[in-house]
């Protein structure tokens, strides 16, 4: 019995960015197994009509076309978030891009500014705008990524910006300890879904290489995570099984970051 309670999300909302995205829309089906209502939000309006669709039969759910980046647009979904739910419990600020791979001379100032814009502004954004609503208990996680604790040739803009969130979210995590919100990132490796496959296939030119091979080799567990063992962990630090964890990087890369 009192593990079935500390799995449960039953009467929490959840707010998750980039919900339209393989590891947004597998973490929303497992909240919304565990009794949680769940707002996706996403700026691709087709596909997260049609992940919010595919997830209804599950629970409560319901959905905000916005670009994360834009305050505005950020203040909407939160405003819409609380007047449909009454408050926030989870946000799983999970929106990114990742731009391009490119010498330093060679990297474009416009792609650097957008892949920190989606990644560091929104994740910003997105707790400035939902903290006020958020209660004792409540749960901030950060997609960060592997990415975030090493660094890479040419990954100019995503690297920067996910070593960004590492900051952001220590910050956060001291301010809002002492009003019992939890704050901390997910870090995974590479994982097997199109985001990744899009990052592979640029990779595969510049190296000459079968990419993903490639990352295999340099993950010690030998193989990509799939979108459902990311969101356990997400589920994991969304949950009351993580109290007493706040201000921590939980790196989900098969070992790729010892």
């Amino acid at each position: 019995m009192g593990q079935n309670v500390l799995h449960d999300l039953t009467g929490k909302t959840a707010v998750i960015t980039g919900g339209a995205g393989s590891i947004g829309s597998a973490t929303a089906k497992l909240f919304l197994e565990h009794g949680a209502s769940v707002v996706l939000v996403d700026r691709d309006a087709d596909a997260l009509a049609h992940i919010t669709d595919s997830l209804k039969s599950s629970g409560q759910i319901a959905s905000y076309v916005a670009d994360v980046s834009d305050e505005k647009q950020t203040a909407g979904y939160i405003d819409y978030t609380v007047s449909r739910f009454g408050s926030i419990d989870v946000l799983f600020s999970n929106a990114g891009n990742f731009g391009i791979v490119r010498n330093i001379e060679d990297y474009p100032l416009d792609v650097f500014q957008s892949v920190l814009n989606v990644n560091v502004t929104g994740a910003f954004l997105a707790a400035k705008y939902a903290v006020p609503h958020m209660t004792r208990g409540g749960s901030i996680i950060i997609t960060s990524s592997v990415a975030g604790l090493r660094g890479d040739p040419g990954v100019y803009g995503y690297i920067t910006a996910k070593h960004a969130l590492t900051g952001l979210m220590r910050v956060l995590s001291k301010e809002l300890a002492p009003h019992g919100i939890r704050v901390n990132t997910i870090n995974p490796g590479p994982v097997d879904n199109q985001f990744q496959a899009n990052v592979e296939t640029d990779l595969s030119k510049i190296i000459q290489r079968d990419a993903t091979e490639f990352f295999n080799e340099i993950i010690p567990m030998g193989r990509h995570a799939s979108p459902y063992e990311i969101a356990k962990s997400v589920y994991y630090l969304a949950s009351d099984l993580s109290a007493f964890t706040t201000g921590i990087t939980l790196s989900v890369d098969g070992g790729m970051s010892v």
